[in-house]
């Protein structure tokens, strides 16, 4: 009997997979379980119109955050610090504090997480912080600390 996968099954295959199983199977353990449906011709239908849906979303997310790369490529965040003397900096400027200084000035939610800051910041200057918006797009937001 072919089988619609509704949620992943181990050993048998992913969620939308349409997989082979014994008819004993089927009516015992995936559909009883809610884990499968019997692959006829509607929820085949159904099948493709999920697929088509769930393809417009991720090309619509994509094109969100090109466009937000596009917009952050011209902007830059000011983040000030403390300072000793000689100009030393107390402390350094993590993902939080950016992704803070990003919301209030910028208006922007965007992730601490993924900003891929390789080193924390512990000195004044302007610095390029990438960002990572979608698995296909980086984006680089700039980043100005200076003394408060």
């Amino acid at each position: 009997m072919k089988v619609i996968l509704l949620q992943d099954v181990k050993s048998q295959g992913k969620k939308g997979e349409i997989i082979n199983v014994s008819d004993a199977y089927a009516r015992n353990q995936l559909i009883p379980k809610g884990l499968g449906v019997e692959a006829t011709g509607k929820t085949l239908n159904d099948l493709k119109l999920q697929n088509q849906h769930a393809d417009k979303l991720a090309e619509e997310k994509y094109q969100a955050a090109l466009q937000l790369a596009e917009d952050l490529k011209e902007q830059s965040v000011e983040v000030k610090m403390k300072a000793g003397e000689g100009g030393r900096t107390f402390g350094s400027v993590s993902t939080k504090e950016i992704s803070q200084a990003a919301k209030e000035q910028l208006g922007l939610e965007l992730d601490k997480k993924k900003m891929q800051l390789k080193d924390a910041i512990k000195a004044f200057g302007v610095y390029e912080v990438p960002i990572r918006l979608h698995p296909k797009v980086t984006a680089t937001l700039r980043v100005k600390v200076t003394e408060a």
